[in-house]
């Protein structure tokens, strides 16, 4: 239920201000509330749509019950843990900073504080920095150390950032100023071009010399006290911007393997130590996936980093000083960040750039690019392992510029002009739809998505715990007609109606589960039988995947002795056990026993004649030890059976993942 609609822009204050009015309501437990009735827990809603009628729109309250929902949905578990966030933003180019400098210096500063603040904007917390110039400049690219052809400085003593004290730096202090949450990452396009295979900023490799990567390394180091020396601190830092990227023939690039990559990181771990700075250093800094032009012609020294680059990096002496991996979002897809966490689950993951981009009628350029980054970004990235989502430019002109070569099409979280004009783009709401409401040190929990990145159809979201105790949930709905979906979290939850084509926002405050909920049981190890053994799209391994846009099904109507068995790996203390169908609601079990076992051989039955009536099919169990769990039909239906997650939740812990 929608108490009240207003088409509001919401900053921090507006939404402090909302959850302490929610909080009135949310902060007691179940228990608290069954004795008293008087519990009635809120969820405040905020949504942008592509058609730009809502645009980070405050809509008021939706209600938390405990009636039943006939809507998909998605069930929310505190008690289950992923990433900690760091932050979401863009990048103050050479180019942006420019175009920011046309504005009078009052209206500038309104527009920082759009983008930064965390009371009046978006509330930005995270900038990827470039360090010397990219294909984004207001005129010709260069490095903090350019000198004419044929000469050298190893020592550094020619290095000035005398170009970025103009404008960018003080951009970057008032960003702070701000918003003092803010992190920033750094990150060059190319070394010197006295110190490359082309002598060119365009193209080629650093000179592989043990002497030039010393030189390098020196390089980064000096960038990093100079900033600091202005007050700018850098958090992070890069190698090579898209090291693998060996056709960037009109700007500045490098091509960079990972052995050299590596090099570099042994020599500059040691500088920042011995410098007495905590800057981290990240590596790799290129796509999801290795574009196929990319692996085209490589080199015969980096053909064991193709779609391996950042394993490579994790696997040599330079590992001791990488803190993270960065990643771009120009070719593959986010789940390449899980597979690299389920391979190196103590490294933390960044997504660090994705550029809008104009479409084709630029008519649809706002709703295009809200529905890419919403699946993509904000929801994709975050439900994969990322810490941040930082977009490319944070500011450019109606012309998509200053730049010089590269990215012609590359629209900025904001566009300046024409003459004064600041018009915010779909990047601004898509991130502040994230940045706005999910806190520094806020920690991504379990939820439940029907959706995907590829787009099936399904609402696909995300959800976060904040410092303060608030839940966010990220929802977002690609379908052109309203789609309601249902959120819950213990027994409370609340169904809405989401717009077509929109991103919404939901912040409720208090522990909805109670003070001591079950914890859910990491799914990994996890193996099932089941009969009909159906494969493809709807294989039986789909319902242990702990992905609920991914099912089994029957593929057939529901039959008495087709059964789907879970064989947990190990014994655990289970309390709970549910089959949830996801979106195929209507799939559950008609008829139904339920079995446990210890060992798969002799089976007790804890459900002799369950009767299924919705989407969640919950089996309660004692807290014994069993391995194995069996669910069997009893009765014929023309329905299929479809289970798209089966969750096991105990009373001591394994709730967290990573």
């Amino acid at each position: 239920m929608r108490i009240s609609r207003h088409r509001t822009l919401v900053g921090a204050a507006g939404f402090i201000s909302a959850l302490a009015a929610a909080a009135a309501g949310t902060t007691a437990s179940a228990a608290d509330a069954a004795s008293s009735g008087a519990w009635s827990p809120t969820a405040h809603v905020w949504i942008t749509t592509a058609n730009g009628a809502d645009k980070l729109s405050d809509l008021g309250t939706v209600q938390f019950s405990a009636a039943p929902s006939t809507a998909p949905t998605a069930v929310v578990d505190p008690t289950q843990t992923f990433q900690t966030m760091q932050g979401f933003g863009a990048s103050i180019t050479d180019a942006s900073a420019s175009v920011l400098y046309t504005l009078p210096a009052a209206q500038r500063a309104e527009t920082m504080a759009s983008l930064f603040s965390p009371i009046t904007g978006d509330g930005l917390d995270y900038l990827r920095q470039p360090i010397g110039g990219t294909d984004m400049v207001a005129t010709a690219p260069s490095t903090y150390d350019d000198l004419p052809a044929g000469q050298t400085d190893y020592a550094m003593k020619d290095f000035s950032i005398a170009h970025d004290q103009a404008q960018i730096l003080p951009l970057l202090r008032e960003a702070e100023h701000l918003n003092p949450h803010l992190q920033i990452m750094a990150t060059p396009w190319s070394p010197p071009a006295w110190m490359k295979t082309s002598d060119s900023l365009i193209g080629g490799r650093l000179t592989a010399t043990p002497q030039m990567c010393q030189s390098y390394a020196l390089y980064l180091l000096k960038f990093i006290e100079a900033y600091r020396a202005n007050d700018v601190r850098i958090n992070a830092i890069t190698i090579q911007n898209e090291p693998q990227n060996r056709t960037s023939n009109t700007y500045p690039g490098t091509d960079m393997p990972s052995w050299q990559e590596a090099a570099v990181i042994e020599d500059l771990g040691p500088m920042l130590k011995a410098a007495h700075l905590d800057t981290e250093i990240y590596g790799y800094d290129h796509n999801w996936s290795e574009d196929t032009t990319n692996i085209t012609g490589t080199p015969a020294d980096e053909t064991m980093d193709i779609n391996d680059y950042p394993q490579q990096l994790l696997n040599s002496p330079a590992a001791q000083w990488i803190s993270g991996i960065a990643e771009h979002c120009y070719y593959g897809d986010p789940s390449a960040m899980t597979a690299l966490h389920d391979q190196y689950p103590n490294e933390q993951i960044d997504e660090t750039e994705c550029s809008g981009s104009q479409s084709s009628d630029p008519a649809n350029t706002f709703s295009d690019t809200l529905k890419w980054h919403s699946r993509n970004l904000e929801i994709g990235s975050t439900r994969n392992w990322s810490s941040t989502v930082v977009n490319w430019d944070l500011a450019l002109n109606p012309q998509g510029g200053p730049h010089v070569g590269g990215c012609g099409t590359c629209t900025g979280v904001v566009t300046v002009g024409p003459g004064d004009t600041v018009t915010n783009n779909a990047e601004y709401y898509a991130l502040g739809q994230l940045s706005r409401f999910v806190q520094p040190g806020a920690v991504r929990i379990g939820s439940t998505s029907f959706g995907t990145t590829g787009w099936n159809g399904e609402v696909e979201d995300v959800a976060f715990v904040n410092p303060d105790g608030s839940t966010v949930l990220v929802a977002h709905n690609e379908n052109d007609n309203a789609q309601a979906f249902a959120v819950q979290e213990g027994d409370q939850r609340f169904t809405y109606t989401l717009p077509g084509d929109s991103l919404a926002t939901f912040v409720w405050h208090g522990n909805l589960a109670g003070a001591h909920p079950l914890q859910q049981v990491d799914p990994t190890g996890w193996t099932a039988a089941a009969n009909p053994a159906t494969s493809g799209s709807d294989a039986v391994a789909n319902a242990v995947d702990g992905d609920a846009s991914t099912r089994y099904s029957t593929d057939a109507a529901q039959a008495p002795g087709q059964y789907l068995q879970v064989d947990f790996g190990k014994e655990i203390h289970a309390r709970q056990v549910v089959f949830d169908t996801g979106a195929s609601t209507g799939d559950y079990p008609r008829g139904y026993t339920v079995q446990t076992s210890s060992d798969g051989t002799d089976w007790t039955t804890v459900v002799p004649n369950g009767t299924g009536a919705g989407q969640f099919t919950t089996v309660a169990l004692d807290g014994g030890p069993i391995q194995y769990v069996r669910m069997t039909l009893t009765t014929a239906s023309g329905s299929w059976w479809s289970t798209a997650d089966v969750r096991a939740y105990t009373a001591d812990g394994g709730g967290s993942r990573g």
